[in-house]
């Protein structure tokens, strides 16, 4: 059985490090609405943002939608603020409302398109809808306007894990590492290509260098899983149908 990752780069991973990597600079950002009162929507949800990753536990559905209404709010203020679209678009995608999350991310990169990320956001979300194609599509777009962007080559070769093609994902995780040994999300990806082809000794070699990079990543329990597993008689090897 082929391990599936429908999910591969989970809300846990992609969306919370998108919220840490984006936190700081949010924060630098709003300070200049702070004249008006309404810089209290604001400040509102980065509360919510701080106790789910200072708690690590999930925000209850209430949370997200008051953090949504405070956006929407925001968003009267500050109408041609990309940012305020795309956190919004962050909210939906852990509501599991990837529809809504792909408005908010059209709307937010109509407001500025050189805010990669935020491309990449969109990707995620038409991959979310099923609409893999889309998807695809912009990734390609990303990869030949800004070749030097390596997390589109990484999604790209994610969705292709995604379709069953290890051979051309396992390909450009390793052109990614000829540009930046220390691309973890490379080597967990180069790994589970491999460990779908069959070849025992380079997917463990390649779980192992994901785990010297990220020992305690949210897919760091899975591959030291998966090391156990390969070291088993081939007969006795358990089936595993999704990153855990």
């Amino acid at each position: 059985n082929s391990i599936t990752t429908s999910n591969f780069f989970d809300k846990d991973w992609n969306v919370t490090e998108a919220y840490l990597n984006h936190l700081n600079t949010v924060k630098k950002h709003y300070p200049k609405l702070i004249k008006e009162a309404e810089f209290r929507y604001f400040w509102s949800y980065t509360y919510v943002l701080d106790k789910m990753i200072v708690s690590k536990n999930k925000v209850s559905k209430s949370d997200y939608d008051k953090a949504i209404k405070n956006f929407e709010k925001s968003a009267e203020i500050d109408a041609k603020n990309y940012e305020i679209y795309y956190e919004m678009g962050i909210c939906y995608l852990l509501k599991s409302q990837p529809g809504k999350a792909i408005k908010c991310f059209q709307k937010s990169v109509m407001l500025d398109k050189t805010k990669l990320d935020v491309q990449l956001q969109l990707a995620l979300a038409h991959e979310l809808v099923d609409e893999q194609d889309m998807a695809m599509k912009i990734y390609d777009k990303l990869i030949e306007q800004h070749p030097t962007y390596l997390k589109a080559y990484s999604h790209k070769a994610a969705l292709l894990i995604c379709q069953g093609n290890y051979l051309e994902a396992s390909r450009i995780f390793l052109e990614i590492l000829k540009v930046d040994a220390d691309f973890y999300r490379a080597y967990f990806g180069l790994a589970v290509c491999f460990d779908n082809m069959k070849k025992t000794a380079e997917a463990k070699r390649y779980y192992s260098k994901f785990l010297k990079l990220r020992p305690q990543s949210t897919h760091s329990d899975y591959a030291k899983n998966r090391i156990s597993a390969l070291k088993t008689p081939k007969l006795n090897r358990p089936s595993y149908m999704g990153l855990v």
